[in-house]
């Protein structure tokens, strides 16, 4: 098993989906695991969980579009630990529309939390990781920011964005020990989707459920704990030789379908 002993790692929207999974699996193979979610109920229930299992986790509210908050919090754990070994920026919101329907509103808020949110973890983290020899960070992508998908233009916009920072961080960082990786899934069973197809597909989820599973060529949407590992390998000293590559996960989606 790959693990990370005393490792300490911020996992940015830890409190729910895909950021819970990440900071479950990170807990079980010895990390000292910060959730910073802007969501108390769900970051301090996921917290109490993983303490309950004996995992070393820690919750701390945070809104990653305010700078001054991630500022404080990225501080205070810094101040606590003395070292910050893994950034992981899962936070981030989803969007349906095109340009041409996507209000100024809507476009502001992705931009805040989806490009500024990781631009706020990398900008105060960095210089952490730089005093102590070095870190690994992992930015969550999608597909979006590879192919063309219906109705995702801001989202697609934000993602894009994620990628090239992702690739400017690596070569930026690469001589003070710090790796810079970015993954990109592609469906992924998470409440979100349960929730949009409650939303917008009432009586019809398991159809719409069904239907949206088999747009990835494997048949099925991914797990979050898939995500998980894969950000596990990817912080883990067997990836030492990896930095600067955004790594698709998502049943062939890209490769099969382009």
């Amino acid at each position: 098993m790959i693990r990370l002993d005393n490792k300490v790692a911020i996992v940015t929207g830890g409190g729910s989906g895909i950021g819970r999974a990440i900071a479950e699996t990170l807990s079980e193979v010895g990390a000292i695991v910060y959730i910073i979610d802007v969501q108390k109920d769900k970051g301090r229930e996921t917290v109490n969980s993983f303490r309950e299992q004996g995992f070393k986790a820690n919750f701390l509210h945070c809104d990653v579009s305010k700078q001054n908050q991630v500022s404080e919090v990225v501080n205070k754990i810094f101040t606590k630990e003395g070292k910050i070994d893994i950034l992981v920026n899962n936070a981030g919101v989803s969007h349906i529309g095109t340009a041409e329907n996507t209000s100024e509103e809507d476009f502001d808020k992705i931009f805040q939390i989806n490009i500024k949110g990781v631009y706020n973890c990398l900008h105060k983290v960095i210089p952490c990781m730089k005093l102590t020899g070095g870190g690994v960070i992992v930015n969550l992508s999608s597909v979006a920011a590879i192919v063309g998908l219906p109705d995702r233009f801001a989202y697609s916009m934000s993602k894009g964005a994620v990628s090239t920072m992702t690739y400017s961080v690596a070569r930026d960082y690469i001589n003070d020990n710090i790796r810079c990786n970015g993954i990109a899934p592609g469906r992924v069973h998470t409440p979100f989707v349960d929730g949009y197809l409650k939303k917008n597909y009432p009586g019809q989820e398991e159809e719409m459920f069904d239907k949206l599973a088999k747009t990835q060529p494997i048949g099925r949407m991914g797990s979050p704990r898939e995500i998980a590992k894969l950000v596990q390998y990817l912080c883990s000293d067997d990836a030492s030789f990896i930095t600067g590559s955004i790594y698709p996960i998502d049943g062939g989606f890209i490769s099969l379908n382009t």
